[in-house]
C-alpha cells in the first residue's frame, strides 16, 4: 500500500501545528504547507476571531525602507535561513527553524514577524509568492557579517552593513541598548555571533 500520500500530509499538518504557534497568517500557511484555507481554518482556526489579521507583508520594498534594527534583524533571520537551505533542507523547514533561531537571538523585542520571515525567503530565493529573487546576501568585508541587499547591489565598503551601523551607533542610542542589552549579549559585536555559532555547530 503506498503511504506516501499519508506521510506528506502528516508532514504538513506538523508543519502547519508550528507555523500556528508562530503567529503565521492562514495564507501563510497556505503556501508552506499545500494545505487549503478551508482546512486551515478548521484545524487551528475554530474561532475565526483567533486567527491573525490584516495585510500580509508582500513587498521588498519595505527591507529598503526599514530602520536600522529591522534591517539587522531581518539580516539575522535570512542569514539563518540561507545557512539552513545550504544543508540541504527544503524551504519550509528552513523558513520554521531559522524563525525559531532568530526568536532565540533577538529574545527582547522581536521586530520580525513570521509572515515578514516568510516574505523575507520568497524575496531571497524566488519562491511562494515571487516568480524571481530580489534580494541577495552579502558578506561585510569589514565585520564578516551577511546582511539582505538588493540582488543587484555589489558594495565594496561596509557603508551598507546593518550590523556595523549598529555597532557603531550602540553607545549613544538608547533604544538599541534596550533591543540587545548587555546582560544578553556582553559584547554589542556579538549581535551576529548566534548566527555564526549555528553554522560552525552545522558544519562541524
Amino acid at each position: 500500500m503506498d503511504t506516501s500520500y499519508a506521510e506528506r500530509h502528516i508532514r504538513a499538518l506538523g508543519l502547519a501545528k508550528e507555523c500556528a504557534a508562530l503567529g503565521a497568517r492562514i495564507r501563510t500557511m497556505e503556501y508552506v504547507t499545500g494545505l487549503t484555507r478551508g482546512q486551515l481554518g478548521r484545524l487551528f482556526f475554530a474561532d475565526r476571531k483567533s486567527a491573525p489579521r490584516g495585510r500580509p507583508p508582500d513587498s521588498p520594498d519595505w527591507y529598503h525602507s526599514a530602520n536600522l534594527l529591522n534591517r539587522t534583524e531581518a539580516s539575522i533571520f535570512v542569514s539563518t535561513y540561507r545557512r539552513i537551505r545550504e544543508l540541504g533542507f527544503g524551504p519550509a523547514e528552513a523558513l520554521v527553524s531559522g524563525y525559531k533561531h532568530y526568536l532565540a537571538v533577538c529574545r527582547v523585542h522581536p521586530r520580525i514577524s513570521f509572515d515578514r520571515a516568510f516574505d523575507l525567503a520568497s524575496h531571497m530565493d524566488g519562491l511562494w509568492i515571487v516568480r524571481a529573487p530580489n534580494f541577495s546576501l552579502l558578506t561585510c568585508p569589514v565585520c564578516a557579517s551577511q546582511y539582505v541587499t538588493s540582488v543587484s547591489a555589489h558594495p565594496v565598503t561596509n557603508h551598507e552593513c546593518p550590523f556595523c551601523k549598529l555597532v557603531n551607533r550602540y553607545p549613544r542610542d538608547p533604544r538599541i541598548q534596550m533591543s540587545f542589552p548587555v546582560s544578553a549579549l556582553p559584547d554589542v559585536t556579538a549581535i551576529h555571533l548566534g548566527v555564526i555559532a549555528l553554522s560552525k555547530r552545522m558544519s562541524g
